[in-house]
């Protein structure tokens, strides 16, 4: 990792998805090349920001070229990790667990589903996507054995607590929360906290201001 890489800013972490997801779409389409002007008016980012943040990972631009897509996915697959082969399970087979189960997107992405538990009699055994639902009971056994680096929780409020100790306690080293409950641990556990209805009361405020903006 070079120097640069070690103090970027959460909201250029926060962008890299962005800028891969639309990389992806653009290898999709056969481009082989893109400026950042270009960039910019696809991802509603200024040019010059784009060069800020790709800066912090040392620039992969060359003048009056542009960015070679292929080797800009490339690379920013690699500075998000997505090429290390993570493997994570999921904790919670309720329909949340089972939407995140049947999601092909993670797998695209490098992410590999090695396991999914529940605690309920009645899921236990349930086949989603081709996996068999295990007994929570035996979660640390198998994360000792497959080496899981990533936890998804989707259990109840309650149940948060003693499911993410379980999932630190067997050494995974990255949550991903979908419980309302904010998560903040040690540097040595890496979390991402999910709220589903933030993205919606955000879009309410838009609507609003679109309201209130036509009647004047």
């Amino acid at each position: 990792m070079k120097d640069s890489e070690k103090n970027v800013p959460s909201v250029v972490v926060k962008r890299l998805p962005r800028y891969y997801r639309y990389l992806s779409e653009l290898l999709n389409q056969g481009v082989k090349r893109i400026s950042s002007n270009a960039l910019s008016d696809k991802m509603n980012v200024t040019a010059s920001q784009i060069r800020q943040d790709f800066n912090y990972f040392g620039g992969f631009g060359q003048q009056g070229y542009g960015y070679n897509v292929e080797y800009l996915h490339g690379a920013i697959g690699d500075i998000l990790g997505l090429n290390d082969g993570d493997t994570m399970v999921i904790v919670g087979a309720g329909n949340l667990g089972k939407a995140l189960a049947s999601h092909d997107t993670f797998e695209k992405r490098g992410f590999k589903l090695v396991g999914i538990f529940d605690n309920n009699p009645d899921v236990i055994g349930t086949v989603i996507n081709g996996k068999e639902v295990m007994d929570v009971s035996g979660l640390e056994d198998f994360i000792g054995r497959e080496r899981v680096d990533i936890g998804v929780i989707t259990v109840p409020h309650g149940a948060v607590e003693e499911t993410v100790e379980r999932l630190v306690k067997s050494g995974v080293k990255g949550l991903l929360n979908f419980s309302y409950m904010e998560l903040k641990l040690g540097k040595d556990v890496a979390v991402e906290n999910v709220h589903l209805s933030d993205p919606l009361m955000t879009l309410s405020y838009k609507i609003k201001e679109n309201k209130q903006e036509s009647k004047r």
